[in-house]
């Protein structure tokens, strides 16, 4: 779809006219005779090719003049896959702003984290993108500016400050040029359905299909922290640290979307739990490319064929990852959760949960290493790597996050004492999100690849995986799955 950062017209063409939605969020289809742009797979009679241009983000289409369209609503289509697949500038920096950096910290702080200037940033974007940081994060405001519209009865000025307007004018000016629709226009469109709980939002996540939900929930609730997380009535539960407050979401698998429920403190970090949320599921992945490469292996091909999609559950917080990664070195699952409960019951935050059985934040890194390292129950080689590691990412010596880059950290990692190949390279599969990270020292891992035929020692395996780059760490989850993996499941 894309050749070097420009679209390929013909492509582009044949997706719409295919109205496929595998392309949803790839590209965006804007319409020169009616000025409104849509994702490719709009169930509306395809325009003309020659009436149709076609820009890589929403951001573009909106700067240059077009509308959303209100029957296939593309301000809503899934992530661009390329953001969860690359560590370059670009793709670091559409992390941070759906994220929220550029509203809470502006472009200057974008920039700083980034670690260019705000020019070299602003260019490498409009180039890739056709759209500048200020453009990117004012298309998010305007998607959350929606959500609170259609799915809450907040008053409009309650929305214009969640959403990150300056001004009530601003927000409604912003409205009807994005939807052509004012804010109470796009209200009325929306089925009643009474006043609801206050900072309470149901939502739909969409994604690419398919998605195969036993991995991905069976993995999250198999070593779930008590406390922190729970499986509950058919949906996965959890505590998120936000950058206004605190929050929980309850996330249900459902046909062709993730049913969201979410519980906030400060509704300003709406766009952040979303955006941390589709994170954690993967949810902006494309399967189809997973597969396809993966199936090129012979011996791989079957598994893809009987569970296709499979995702790589992924994390909240890099930090509270990096920690329980930790915690879960040379020891079961269970003693895993054990370990990680006793430090939540002593060091983290508590909350209330009127819903569940939710009870506190995972404990932030400032507090752990405020704690005194003769009180934690673990090896004292387990002890001094963990504190370590709290102390680094305390005081800023060790940065995790979505705009880290993976090939730097895992490096920073590997020279810490405690830190082998696999522990560095969890980190980075499931916190940091590399899509080609690889566990060849995996017991599971090598055990499953001998009995498919595959090498089984770490090197020879890791050549054979030469082959499924760049998508080794969604090979890791089929290969787990064959190895009667404990959290190969989903739960009742």
């Amino acid at each position: 779809m894309r050749t070097g950062t420009h679209l390929d017209r013909d492509h582009c063409v044949r997706a719409v006219r295919s109205k496929d939605a595998r392309f949803d969020g790839w590209f965006f289809t804007a319409v020169l005779t009616t000025r409104i742009y849509c994702r490719p797979s709009c169930p509306v009679v395809p325009p003309k090719p020659e009436n149709m241009t076609f820009y890589p983000s929403a951001a573009a289409c909106q700067q240059a003049g077009f509308r959303a369209c209100k029957r296939c609503r593309p301000d809503t289509s899934p992530g661009s896959p390329e953001w969860n697949r690359r560590a370059d500038l670009v793709a670091r920096a559409m992390r941070l702003i759906a994220d929220g950096v550029v509203d809470r910290e502006g472009v200057p702080g974008l920039a700083a984290r980034l670690g260019y200037s705000t020019r070299q940033v602003e260019r490498h974007l409009l180039a890739e993108l056709g759209a500048g940081p200020l453009a990117l994060a004012r298309a998010q405001r305007a998607q959350t500016a929606r959500l609170l519209i259609e799915t809450t009865a907040l008053p409009m000025s309650e929305i214009a400050f969640a959403a990150g307007y300056s001004s009530v004018r601003a927000f409604n000016d912003t409205v009807r040029e994005v939807f052509a629709l004012s804010p109470s226009e796009l209200r009325a469109r929306v089925p009643a359905s009474g006043a609801g709980t206050p900072g309470v939002l149901t939502l739909r996540l969409p994604f690419r299909a398919p998605l195969n939900p036993s991995n991905l929930f069976g993995h999250l609730a198999a070593t779930a922290v008590p406390g922190v997380e729970e499986w509950r009535d058919g949906a996965y539960r959890r505590t998120l640290r936000l950058p206004y407050g605190h929050g929980i979401a309850a996330l249900t698998p459902g046909p062709g979307h993730i049913a969201c429920r979410l519980t906030l403190s400060d509704l300003r970090d709406l766009p952040v739990a979303i955006s941390r949320c589709r994170r954690l599921l993967d949810l902006d992945a494309d399967p189809v490319a997973v597969d396809e490469r993966l199936s090129a292996d012979p011996l791989l091909a079957p598994l893809v064929e009987r569970g296709p999609g499979r995702r790589v559950p992924r994390t909240v917080d890099e930090a509270e990852f990096a920690v329980r990664a930790v915690l879960g070195q040379q020891v079961s699952t269970a003693a895993a959760r054990t370990h990680a409960a006793r430090l939540v019951t002593a060091h983290g935050k508590p909350l209330d949960d009127p819903e569940g059985g939710l009870t506190h934040l995972f404990p932030s890194a400032e507090a752990l290493a405020a704690v005194d390292p003769g009180s934690l129950a673990m090896p004292r080689a387990r002890r001094a790597t963990l504190t370590t590691l709290v102390r680094l990412l305390a005081d800023g010596g060790l940065r995790l996050g979505v705009d880290t880059d993976w090939a730097e950290a895992r490096a920073r990692l590997l020279a810490l004492p405690g830190f082998g190949p696999w522990t560095a390279d969890v980190i980075a599969m499931r916190a940091l999100g590399d899509p080609d990270a690889f566990l060849p020292t995996d017991l599971g891992i090598r055990r499953a690849a001998g009995a498919l035929g595959l090498p089984s020692t770490p090197a020879a395996l890791t050549a054979r995986a030469e082959g499924w780059r760049p998508w080794r760490a969604y090979a890791v989850q089929y290969l787990w799955a064959t190895d009667s993996h404990p959290i190969n499941f989903l739960p009742a």
